[in-house]
């Protein structure tokens, strides 16, 4: 399921992006993981996969079937996830604006790193997984935009 009001174009930096190509509100279902299943044992499982697809389990992620594997991150993301594979919008959304969600809001494979290059003032450089690498401070400011399967562990660093 990808919103009507979403488009792909070309970013200044980092290939292809999703963009709103209309007013989009908050709480608003943009796009979905609804793709094929992985298991990290999985004789599929490629570096592209672990970079597009998103972890919902200790070692299984999902891909999807539309416009949800190609949305960057960001570390100052208009978007977060609801019920482990919906991305949505955390705050109102402007047409021309980039769609983004920061990829450590599901991840937490302790070998995944990609470098960062959504640019922001608050850039951590690194992304990488919930448990080591997203701040507390970063985490309260997402509360009800975590994955399910994170939200609900207990890490040394949540709160």
């Amino acid at each position: 399921m990808d919103s009507k009001k979403i488009q792909v174009r070309k970013t200044k930096n980092r290939g292809q992006g999703v963009f709103a190509q209309e007013h989009i509100k908050k709480g608003e279902l943009i796009a979905e993981f609804d793709g094929e299943i992985y298991d990290w044992e999985d004789d599929r499982w490629t570096d592209e996969l672990a970079d597009h697809c998103i972890q919902f389990e200790e070692k299984k992620w999902r891909d999807s079937n539309g416009i949800a594997r190609i949305i960057n991150h960001s570390c100052e993301p208009n978007c977060g996830i609801k019920h482990l594979f919906q991305v949505v919008a955390m705050r109102d959304i402007f047409p021309d604006e980039e769609i983004t969600w920061d990829y450590e809001m599901t991840e937490n494979h302790p070998y995944w790193r990609m470098k960062c290059k959504c640019g922001t003032p608050s850039c951590r450089k690194i992304i990488g997984n919930y448990e080591h690498n997203m701040p507390p401070e970063i985490r309260k400011k997402y509360k009800g935009y975590i994955s399910e399967w994170l939200a609900g562990k207990k890490f040394k660093k949540n709160e």
